[in-house]
């Protein structure tokens, strides 16, 4: 039988080094890879002799590198110097590595926000993100903003306001339910019904008591994932869903994560089509 989602990680959360990653993924029967962490750096400040080798294993082994995760835009507004950097230096790069590994997907952040930061901010946040979505259109490709707690971009409704008002087609969501946890909203139902609409990708780990202090195995913790994986086939949301473990051991608990969703997505109903 089709299972109605694909199952994809992080590769970093099984091993910085690719190679490990796949032999690994392999074994589990994943072939969707976001890269974030290698070995010689965070993308794109990676080796080339590394990107040669990870090219191969792509190539030998039929993977796909859904999204590219070069960690740009945490920082405060306040920080202009540093964020034009990333606009200007770190995105183009990305976005030249996402060609490379034909991804249509980078993952960005939506700006730590400083105590007492005026509401009026906001909008420097999204037209700060509609430049970054302008600039990967020209190359065909979407910024995904990633929900996380203590930012602009914390809880669903704030992402999904952020990314309406800048309408651009090529900024959407990269969802974490996980990191919307603590915020002033449920992040399944809650979060999820405002931002649906707009999601691109979603990462999949679970909290007890907020991603930033500590991460459990899929099924542990607050996060309803049965309840959040049900709506996403029926709402025919996403192709796949991304696992980013977070907790240590990794190889082991990125194990049991796999196992764990794939249980959870063999209850799902099938779908005769998802749309991207």
């Amino acid at each position: 039988m089709t299972h109605p989602l694909a199952l994809g990680i992080v590769s970093d959360e099984i091993s910085p080094d690719f190679s490990e990653a796949v032999r690994y993924g392999n074994a589990w029967g994943i072939s969707l890879y976001e890269l974030r962490v290698l070995r010689s750096g965070r993308v794109p400040q990676v080796d080339p002799v590394e990107l040669e080798e990870i090219q191969t294993l792509v190539t030998h082994h039929h993977l796909t590198i859904s999204a590219l995760s070069p960690g740009i835009f945490k920082h405060p507004l306040s920080k202009k110097h540093e964020l034009e950097r990333e606009l200007t230096e770190i995105l183009p790069r990305t976005l030249d590595l996402a060609g490379r590994f034909n991804s249509r997907l980078v993952i960005v952040f939506g700006f730590r926000r400083e105590v007492d930061e005026p509401a009026e901010n906001r909008k420097r946040a999204t037209d700060f993100l509609r430049r970054a979505a302008e600039r990967a259109a020209r190359d065909g490709v979407t910024v995904a903003v990633e929900n996380e707690p203590g930012f602009w971009c914390d809880s669903g409704a704030n992402t999904a306001g952020i990314i309406e008002a800048a309408n651009i087609p090529s900024l959407r969501a990269n969802w974490d339910p996980c990191n919307g946890y603590g915020t002033a909203e449920i992040p399944f139902p809650d979060g999820y019904e405002a931002i649906k609409h707009l999601i691109a990708n979603v990462h999949v780990k679970d909290t007890k008591k907020g991603s930033l202090i500590e991460c459990v195995p899929v099924g542990e913790g607050a996060i309803d994932w049965r309840g959040q994986l049900h709506a996403l086939v029926q709402d025919r949301i996403v192709k796949h869903v991304t696992l980013e473990t977070h907790c240590l051991p990794l190889i082991e608990n990125s194990k049991r994560n796999v196992n764990i969703l794939r249980s959870y997505i063999s209850e799902l109903p099938v779908q005769h089509k998802v749309s991207s």
